[in-house]
């Protein structure tokens, strides 16, 4: 069923306009449990709680730093394991315990001096709906609720945790340099 979803979400996008949302992308945000996690979270004795990160998603966040596309992190959840990623990773924008994402997502634009349609996010869940919807190009699993699926302009193949990220980094890049090309013949 997911992967119904998912051929559907593409036939709705074609390339070209994929790219020309790609070529507007400023930042690039990303959930955490579900998305940059498999969801589980675990519990130490001591009450440290623990994620698993994938080390080929966290390359692809540094690609996209460093073709100048600011990252950044917007959690429901609070995690100093999250914190200690993102500075592993060099990002510098991390926003844990947001009960409301979307009020969130726009002072991190705020912030940055963006508009919506030059952010790319990525979520997994219902909390997330409101900041997919907002956003210039909304990225999701292929396990998120149908509702998420439908709401997002590409759904990856891969699994939160399992490279999900990574394939959305190489996607905005490789969109970027088509639309590039593009502006270059054209």
């Amino acid at each position: 069923m997911a992967l119904a979803s998912h051929r559907a979400a593409l036939r709705r996008n074609t390339s070209a306009e994929l790219a020309t949302r790609a070529r507007r992308i400023a930042v690039a945000v990303f959930d955490v449990d579900g998305v940059m996690t498999d969801g589980r979270i675990y519990l130490g004795e001591s009450g440290e709680e623990m994620k698993a990160f994938n080390v080929a998603d966290g390359y692809g966040l540094r690609m996209l730093l460093q073709a100048g596309i600011e990252v950044a992190i917007l959690s429901g959840r609070r995690a100093r394991c999250v914190e200690r990623r993102a500075a592993e990773l060099g990002i510098r924008h991390v926003i844990q315990g947001a009960g409301d994402k979307l009020p969130a997502f726009r002072r991190l634009l705020d912030t940055l001096k963006l508009g919506a349609h030059e952010a790319a996010f990525m979520g997994d869940d219902i909390p997330d709906l409101p900041v997919l919807e907002a956003c210039g190009f909304a990225l999701t699993v292929p396990n998120a609720p149908a509702r998420v699926r439908r709401s997002a302009q590409h759904v990856v193949t891969r699994r939160g945790g399992e490279g999900a990220v990574r394939d959305a980094c190489e996607l905005l890049l490789r969109l970027r340099a088509r639309a590039a090309a593009r502006g270059r013949e054209g």
